[in-house]
């Protein structure tokens, strides 16, 4: 897809962080941008900083886990604007760090209810509507370099989930390319260093009915104690901005890249690293700390 001006795109997850600066970057593309997340008074915010900067946003609150709620928001993009054209699957949460055994049924249920459930909804949702309308469109879905790239072993839930969307968008991606369709799937990694986005406080989003059975065995971090964990120990953290990311999925979308993602060298490297250990039968991860 060349050219993104007066096409429409639905970004979830789109009212803070990562999802919030793939709306600024698609709008000022000149497409019309659809933020879909499910905090109203956030979702309500970003509307209005989105329209500052000029063209057509709107806002719609949903929940990816449930496909009805992402089935009226196609229902809703469609009645307004009668296409889809970009899709970011990007809406994602985390659970509390934990031993594999230490972590709960609810912490699995609801990090793959909107991790891997709901990217799930949003191609059964968009991407039959996207097929029959014939034009050009764009599936991505964010994934991280914390599960199929490098697993982090403290974040099983975590990592587990997101290796799961990075599979499910290669054969997504395949079966388009076997189809010779209009349509392609992106990866997107969000990558080059620590991210400020709500998935620190992603806990917020919780339902209740989806509760931790027992209290977290782990103290929450938060970009202020890691940073004040790292000038204690006189290093300094190196925080990717935002906007840099929005952009390489911008380009990645025009010039259909299968993966989006910052320092594919490094990335290769670990991976022929990874390849190696498993050519020898050997575990290819290990914990970067105690815990």
């Amino acid at each position: 897809m060349q050219e993104l001006r007066d096409k429409v795109a639905v970004v979830t997850g789109g009212a803070s962080g990562i999802g919030l600066a793939l709306a600024h970057a698609l709008l000022r593309e000149g497409m019309a941008v659809v933020v879909a997340d499910i905090e109203v008074a956030a979702l309500d915010a970003a509307v209005a900083d989105l329209a500052s900067v000029g063209g057509t946003v709107a806002g719609i609150r949903t929940d990816v886990s449930d496909f009805n709620s992402v089935s009226e928001l196609a229902d809703e993009v469609y009645r307004i604007h009668g296409a889809c054209h970009v899709l970011c699957n990007n809406a994602g949460v985390g659970a509390p760090s934990a031993k594999v055994w230490a972590t709960t049924p609810n912490d699995w249920r609801w990090v793959f209810g909107v991790n891997v459930t709901g990217v799930v909804n949003g191609i059964l949702a968009f991407v039959p509507r996207m097929l029959d309308a014939g034009h050009e469109g764009h599936i991505v879905n964010t994934s991280s370099p914390d599960g199929p790239i490098s697993p982090l072993p403290s974040a099983s839930v975590y990592a587990a989930s997101k290796a799961a969307v990075s599979t499910l968008t290669e054969c997504l991606a395949a079966q388009f390319q076997a189809d010779g369709v209009a349509l392609r799937a992106s990866v997107f990694y969000p990558s080059g260093g620590l991210l400020r986005t709500g998935l620190w406080t992603a806990e917020r989003t919780r339902p209740a009915e989806l509760a931790r059975e027992r209290p977290r065995e782990t103290t929450p971090m938060t970009p202020e104690s890691l940073e004040e964990m790292a000038k204690q120990a006189g290093r300094e953290l190196r925080w990717q901005p935002l906007d840099d990311l929005a952009h390489l999925v911008v380009a990645g979308i025009k010039d259909e890249r299968f993966v989006m993602m910052l320092d594919l060298d490094q990335t290769a490297e670990t991976l022929r690293t990874r390849a190696a250990a498993i050519e020898k039968g050997e575990l290819p991860v290990t914990m970067s700390h105690p815990g």
